[in-house]
């Protein structure tokens, strides 16, 4: 089967997450035959040379385990984790993915993004993002020392904060236009994407987009799960608390 997560946020002040994801590794993706991390695996991502901590060590190593194990494993970046390279990549055993990907599955075209990139009526956040996705801001950044990066990303994140109080459902959701854009520029039928944090299956124009679950365990009832697609071909949403949905 073929497995899609995103939104974890892993932290290491959250070890009820943590272990979430342990058993999702260990009783679902590791029979995988190919893991898809669709963005925001980290709650924030400073460079990495942050590798050297051993909590960031420690995913590393279980990605390692689950791509020395046969599964293929790739990687999207999100809005928390585009700092992610090669590095990281050569220790987890994954493959790093343009932002937007095609894939093929039982004739169907299936486009891959993390999901920010279209939600462009949130015009202050596009702004942002089109300045920290520029190759010559990322080099400038993470020439800085680590710690110094740390506390620039914990200001830009209790900033992230007060302006999401301050936005409407909507301005964060991601646009219809922006969307069929991807579906055009692709020829996909079906599009998988997270960042929202609102599950859901929705179609429009016989497209079919399906949003995956960010994570939290520790909620009442847990929030979170995985889209797998069978090897008949099958697309199934699953929750943490085991349900699971056909369409």
């Amino acid at each position: 089967m073929i497995l899609f997560i995103s939104d974890l946020h892993l932290q290491v002040d959250r070890p009820a997450l943590t272990e979430a994801f342990v058993r999702f590794v260990d009783e679902r993706a590791r029979f995988a035959r190919r893991l898809y991390l669709l963005g925001d695996l980290f709650e924030y991502w400073a460079g990495d040379d942050d590798l050297d901590d051993p909590f960031h060590a420690r995913i590393a190593a279980m990605l390692r385990t689950l791509a020395d194990g046969g599964v293929e494993v790739f990687w999207i970046a999100g809005n928390r984790d585009f700092l992610v390279g090669e590095r990281f990549a050569v220790a987890a055993g994954l493959t790093l993915l343009p932002e937007t990907w095609l894939i093929e599955d039982h004739g169907r075209r299936i486009v891959l993004v993390h999901g920010d990139a279209q939600c462009t009526d949130d015009v202050k956040y596009m702004a942002f993002r089109a300045q920290v996705r520029q190759p010559g801001w990322q080099q400038q950044f993470l020439a800085m020392p680590l710690a110094q990066r740390k506390a620039i990303i914990a200001g830009l994140r209790d900033n992230s904060r007060k302006d999401q109080g301050e936005k409407s459902y909507e301005i964060m959701d991601v646009t219809p236009q922006a969307i069929d854009d991807v579906f055009a520029q692709t020829g996909a039928d079906v599009m998988i994407h997270g960042h929202t944090h609102r599950p859901a299956l929705h179609t429009r124009g016989g497209k079919l987009r399906y949003v995956l679950p960010d994570w939290e365990p520790e909620s009442l009832p847990p929030r979170g799960g995985w889209i797998a697609i069978g090897d008949d071909g099958a697309i199934t949403r699953h929750a943490l608390d085991g349900s699971v949905e056909n369409r």
